[in-house]
């Protein structure tokens, strides 16, 4: 990381989050009783290679001012829920880590591994999500921005993004689930009490959905709807002291008919996720659209972290 001697730091995070074939960023700034307030969003095409126009970033947004945060790609890392291992705190990464052996891939030996707890209640066995990533490829993402001046102070998931955004739409002691369709797989998660409960890759993403013809897009989306439905009702199963209110939906291509078709095949009240009703961007007029919300989901999301 490069260090910041003498620069004065601005409030919040910086989120920058490679999205296909563009960067995004976004500066939020959170502060206790308020709703958050979204102070920059901006997408930027990589034309040359990633270190090229993070460099170029670096210098012409002041990236250097910034505590600035990045997500891994979704290929780059295993998501596991796990029984969470009964030994003391100073052992538990290790019991992990011989747990996750066949649990992922590649090699856990010299992985990164990140705990979050999943709240439980009653006598339920206590489990945990363990975020893994090989070793190389937190290595080769801290090195490219190192070597593009940019200071990285953290490295995150999509799940914790999307949850970090479901958070703010909770009703009180109220289950949310929140289906994000962007570029790749579609992601749903199910959060309470701002804590990350389920998260599933879905194959539909809006790139396929803006492709398709009519009928193929109806049979999608049906498709998702009956996906959507078993992975709720498992939950329900699962999770049965936890109420979950309604769906969200966060889309690149035409929200508002996404939603209205889902709602048509599901129990749950399905509606449009609108970061106007949960957060300040007075100055950013073009985040009004839904779909310009869903494209700059992962970065708002990744510039929404609470933690020191």
């Amino acid at each position: 990381m490069w260090p910041n001697f003498g620069v004065k730091l601005e409030e919040g995070w910086m989120s920058v989050v490679r999205n296909g074939d563009r960067i995004d960023l976004a500066h939020v700034i959170q502060s206790v009783g308020k709703r958050p307030e979204i102070k920059l969003c901006e997408s930027f095409r990589v034309e040359k290679d990633e270190c090229d126009a993070l460099s170029r970033l670096a210098q012409s947004r002041g990236l250097k001012r910034y505590r600035c945060a990045t997500l891994l790609g979704e290929t780059e890392y295993r998501l596991v829920q796990i029984e969470a291992p009964a030994v003391p705190p100073e052992e538990r990464l290790q019991a992990l880590r011989w747990r996750l052996k066949d649990a992922v891939d590649f090699s856990v030996d010299g992985a990164a591994i990140a705990v979050a707890e999943i709240p439980t209640e009653g006598g339920r066995q206590a489990s945990v999500f363990a975020v893994v990533a090989p070793k190389a490829v937190v290595g080769d993402r801290m090195a490219l921005f190192h070597g593009s001046k940019v200071p990285l102070e953290a490295i995150d998931i999509p799940e914790m993004a999307v949850r970090n955004v479901a958070a703010l739409f909770e009703e009180a002691n109220r289950g949310l689930a929140f289906l994000a369709l962007t570029q790749g797989d579609g992601l749903l998660t199910i959060t309470y009490r701002g804590e990350l409960f389920l998260s599933r890759r879905i194959e539909v993403s809006s790139a396929a959905l803006a492709e398709a013809d009519q009928d193929r897009r109806l049979q999608m989306l049906e498709r998702l709807a009956l996906e959507l439905q078993r992975t709720l009702d498992n939950f329900d199963r699962q999770y049965g002291f936890i109420s979950v209110s309604r769906l969200l939906v966060a889309s690149e291509v035409d929200c508002a008919d996404v939603a209205a078709a889902l709602g048509q095949n599901l129990y749950l009240p399905v509606q449009m996720a609108d970061l106007a009703l949960v957060a300040e961007f007075n100055d950013l007029p073009e985040l009004r659209t839904p779909e310009r919300q869903a494209q700059s989901l992962l970065a708002i999301g990744a510039a929404l972290r609470t933690e020191a």
